[in-house]
């Protein structure tokens, strides 16, 4: 029944914005961060928790720790646009889908072929040089030896990535604000709504169509319109491309 309702909302909107989190990509095979399998199980392997391994303090302190976290866990170059990528591409490519705002950091979107997309948190696939503003590519990072990449110029390299104590990027958090809140649907999913200010995001919608899609529970569930407790590639693929074909 829930699905039929969603394969309305979409059949008949033609300005649908997408708001997702990590669920969105763990069925490419890349870990949340709060899954029993995810990162935050890495905490005894390391000596911290996530929050501090991917800091802005501990970058400069001690970029080598960084690194081999940032590189074990966060690069995953042999993941693959998944059902819910690939759906929403399809969506954009129709007319129906005017923006995907994401949390995610792991260009999946942009392989699958949505070309308007809002990553809140950045990418793995830009990096720049600290010192000379000298731009990398992540197969630019890969070929790079020693623990800490450099620079010609010596510099240290640091991924596009937003780091704990950093903040958003403003013409980026500006977008995704515009889109959301003039959206007539607004679909969030793989996400549990607790990061912040990403989660806050859903407060701009101002419309009458808020879908949630997520496994488990979220504090928004009363506030939508429709709630799945589904895998994200599994709605999609049966609410969009097996539809939409």
């Amino acid at each position: 029944m829930a699905y039929e309702e969603l394969k309305e909302i979409i059949d008949g909107s033609s300005n649908i914005v997408f708001l997702g989190g990590a669920g969105v990509s763990t069925e490419s095979g890349i870990p949340d961060f709060r899954s029993e399998s995810g990162l935050y199980s890495a905490k005894k392997q390391y000596g911290y928790p996530p929050e501090v391994l991917l800091s802005h303090t501990l970058f400069i302190k001690r970029p080598e720790l960084f690194y081999k976290y940032y590189k074990e866990n966060l690069i995953c170059t042999d993941a693959k646009p998944n059902a819910a990528h690939k759906a929403l591409a399809k969506l954009e490519e129709m007319g129906k889908l005017k923006a995907v705002v994401t949390q995610n950091i792991d260009n999946l979107h942009q392989m699958a072929g949505s070309r308007k997309v809002y990553e809140l948190h950045g990418s793995v696939y830009r990096n720049n040089c600290m010192k000379c503003g000298k731009y990398y590519s992540l197969e630019d990072m890969l070929k790079i030896e020693g623990d800490v990449p450099k620079c010609d110029c010596g510099g240290i390299i640091k991924p596009d990535v937003v780091l704990y104590e950093e903040g958003l990027n403003d013409y980026v958090w500006g977008s995704a604000v515009k889109y959301i809140s003039r959206a007539d649907v607004l679909i969030v999913g793989g996400t549990s709504l607790v990061v912040y200010p990403a989660a806050g995001l859903i407060n701009y919608y101002r419309g009458d169509k808020l879908i949630l899609i997520n496994k488990s529970a979220t504090s928004f569930d009363s506030r939508a319109d429709l709630v799945i407790h589904d895998p994200i590639g599994k709605v999609l693929k049966e609410s969009v491309l097996d539809i939409y074909k």
